[in-house]
């Protein structure tokens, strides 16, 4: 497995995976409201009998409702590790990972070279001692 690989995988998916600690605990308050509206119908209406539509929707919304509920788990934990990482560098290199790899910014290196007032090979040396150190963070290991 190459770590540093993952490593940038992880970085390029932050923002989403954050992003979804927001929005899933909005979809399971979504699906709750259905249950609830689900289970407050009149189970003596004939329409509502009429097969076991009625059953099957509350059993899907509370397989989906447990599927997120497991899903929300491990995207905290993602979150939290990939924060702990990020932790160990130094303000320009998250700057550097964060424009190069998080936010993939457009000509990032022009403007890392313009904002740390560095040439572009320095900057390139910089992401690549910011990478190892945030690849070391997250999984004990770099390829050299």
């Amino acid at each position: 497995m190459n770590w540093k690989t993952e490593a940038i995988d992880k970085l390029k998916q932050y923002d989403a995976m954050r992003c979804s600690l927001d929005t899933i605990p909005q979809e399971l308050q979504r699906l709750q409201l259905r249950a609830q509206s689900l289970k407050s119908l009149d189970l003596s209406s004939p329409v509502v009998r009429s097969g076991n539509q009625h059953d099957d929707a509350l059993i899907n919304n509370l397989v989906h409702r447990q599927e997120l509920e497991s899903t929300l788990e491990q995207a905290c934990l993602w979150v939290t590790q990939v924060e702990q990482a990020l932790t160990v560098l130094t303000p320009d290199e998250r700057l550097v990972l964060d424009m190069m790899y998080i936010k993939q910014e457009r000509n990032a290196v022009d403007k890392l070279c313009q904002e740390l007032c560095r040439d572009t090979p320095t900057i390139y040396r910089r992401r690549d001692k910011a990478l190892r150190k945030f690849t070391l963070a997250l999984y004990g290991s770099c390829p050299s």
